[in-house]
């Protein structure tokens, strides 16, 4: 697949998530595409959104990631499969200002990033399990623009890489526009419920959880019953056991 038909999207549609939190997507893809909780951005403040350009990285080396930077496109995301090892940074300051300088929109890996601080400093979004000091070598052939799993999700080369302090998700490029519909729509039910509140309803009221409630407990009692249950929540019969 040409790099042209992998990181070309509709007109808008990106810009258009770039206002929905990742845990809202993660939402309204049926609470798929969520990356481990342990990837978090370097600062609380980074956002992430942006088409993936793929990247399978060896342990200890990081000639993919030099390959990744000076091929994929600006606004790409480069997302790293480190099979979450932690004991290397193949990514550090030079590298970040040469991401950020070709415009990429940030990096994502499951292993561990250096110079971690200059990094913030520059505001350039990464996204990692991990920082280590430990350098790397450059001899491992780079495997990008393939398929990769990450967390157990799919990513595919132009998926949709969106992050935020939540974490990240990745949402499928076919079901992108279907995502963003139900995000915009659970967005604003959002912010007429926090009108809601501000006015003095609870949410409890607002899901109408006592519905939830009634039916949870009869369930309870009628498993007791099945069960023979008595009021101090022995089992009949279990002294005899």
């Amino acid at each position: 697949m040409a790099s042209d038909e992998i990181t070309s999207w509709p007109s808008g549609l990106l810009e258009a998530f770039a206002a929905i939190g990742a845990a809202t997507a993660h939402e309204c893809q049926g609470r798929t595409g969520a990356l481990s909780a342990s990837l978090k951005p370097l600062a609380k403040t980074m956002r992430v959104c942006g088409p993936a350009y793929t990247l399978r990285l060896a342990a200890g080396d990081n000639l993919g990631v030099h390959y990744a930077i000076k091929f994929a496109r600006p606004g790409d995301v480069v997302v790293i499969d480190a099979n979450d090892y932690f004991e290397a940074g193949p990514f550090g300051e030079i590298l970040a200002l040469a991401a950020k300088k070709r415009g990429l929109g940030g990096l994502v890996t499951t292993g561990s990033i250096r110079d971690s601080e200059r990094i913030r400093e520059m505001n350039f979004p990464v996204f990692c399990k991990g920082v280590s000091m430990k350098g790397t070598a450059k001899e491992a052939l780079p495997q990008t623009d393939i398929p990769i799993v990450l967390d157990g999700v799919n990513v595919h080369p132009g998926d949709l890489i969106l992050g935020d302090a939540d974490g990240v998700v990745v949402v499928r490029r076919d079901q992108a526009a279907h995502v963003l519909e139900k995000s915009l729509q659970r967005e604003a039910s959002e912010k007429a419920a926090l009108s809601q509140v501000e006015a003095g309803a609870i949410p409890w009221d607002l899901l109408d959880l006592d519905r939830n409630f009634t039916r949870l407990s009869e369930s309870h009692r009628e498993s007791r019953r099945l069960f023979g249950y008595s009021k101090t929540g022995s089992a009949a019969g279990a002294a005899s056991c």
